[in-house]
């Protein structure tokens, strides 16, 4: 499930985005919770089977439209154990929908740990004498400042397993620039760090990418547009669309001149579309594709998908 995978699955549905599944109990519609609640208790199991339910529901409904699915860990941590369950049992369900799922996780270490995290979310832990796939993401996204050992380690699993990373660069927040933005030999950081990943990915595949891809925040255009003609290598994923201000004009200076090479994320603008509609999230599928259309539609002005 490389980088190969994900641009057949965005030229299949003819967009290039990828929705978030990031959701807190009070993003899921009353009438899910009830249920859940009154079966398991206003307990951390009702409230991660209430989200299991929601992302489900959320899935068949963006299947067909959209190519990727994006769960943040973070979300599902703050359950505990049930929540980390809970993520697991999503991204079985999205490969059965045929989605790609990106594992937003944000890790960074070194050495054994670097190795056990990607053992644990990309390939598979050994037990016995077998080897057992743990969360079995096809990709995953990294904190790789640390440097170069706490990539490596991913990418020695998506080699051997056809998978792949984004590694943050010039991230979408306004704080970004407090380090991303240092000047740091001839250039800045967020440069330092572009030249770094389109190194460390190696050998391209089918469409010319490596496995090692690049966040890039579509709140920062102008880094967009010069991170692009740094790293012609190198797949970027680009977050900061919509509710932080980020618009399709802005992000398509992270796709190749063959409208390649990019997908971009929305999380809340998809999932709580439904909270816009005054009909208590009966209707939050329906309102989830038509979000998830919209923003396809949106960025098809800028962007042809060939």
């Amino acid at each position: 499930m490389s980088f190969d995978t994900l641009q057949e699955k965005i030229i299949a549905r003819k967009n290039p985005t990828v929705a978030g599944l990031d959701p807190k109990p009070e993003y899921v519609p009353a009438h899910i919770l009830k249920d859940c609640y009154a079966r398991y208790g206003e307990t951390l199991e009702g409230a991660a089977e209430a989200v299991y339910r929601f992302n489900c529901g959320l899935m068949d409904a963006l299947c067909d439209v959209v190519p990727a699915v994006k769960p943040q860990a973070a979300y599902y941590e703050r359950l505990g154990w049930r929540g980390m369950e809970v993520m697991e049992r999503t991204i079985a369900y999205a490969h059965g929908k045929g989605l790609f799922v990106i594992a937003d996780i944000k890790r960074g270490d070194i050495g054994s740990t670097a190795s056990a995290y990607a053992d644990g979310w990309l390939g598979g832990a050994g037990v016995g004498k077998e080897r057992l796939g743990s969360f079995n993401a096809d990709c995953v996204t990294l904190n790789g400042y640390m440097g170069s050992d706490s990539v490596n380690p991913f990418l020695d699993v998506c080699r051997a397993e056809d998978k792949c990373v984004f590694v943050l660069v010039k991230t979408s927040n306004p704080g970004s620039g407090e380090l991303q933005n240092v000047a740091a030999g001839d250039g800045l950081v967020y440069q330092v760090m572009g030249d770094l990943v389109e190194k460390l990915g190696g050998a391209v595949g089918r469409y010319g990418f490596t496995p090692c891809g690049a966040v890039t925040g579509a709140t920062y255009p102008a880094e967009l547009k010069d991170l692009r003609a740094r790293m012609p290598r190198t797949f970027f994923l680009v977050p900061g669309y919509g509710a932080q201000g980020g618009t399709a004009e802005d992000v398509q200076h992270a796709f190749t001149r063959d409208g390649r090479g990019a997908i971009v994320n929305a999380s809340r603008s998809i999932m709580c579309a439904w909270q816009k509609t005054g009909r208590d999230g009966t209707d939050y599928q329906e309102a989830a594709r038509s979000a998830a259309i919209a923003m396809r539609d949106d960025i098809g002005r800028f962007v042809n998908i060939g």
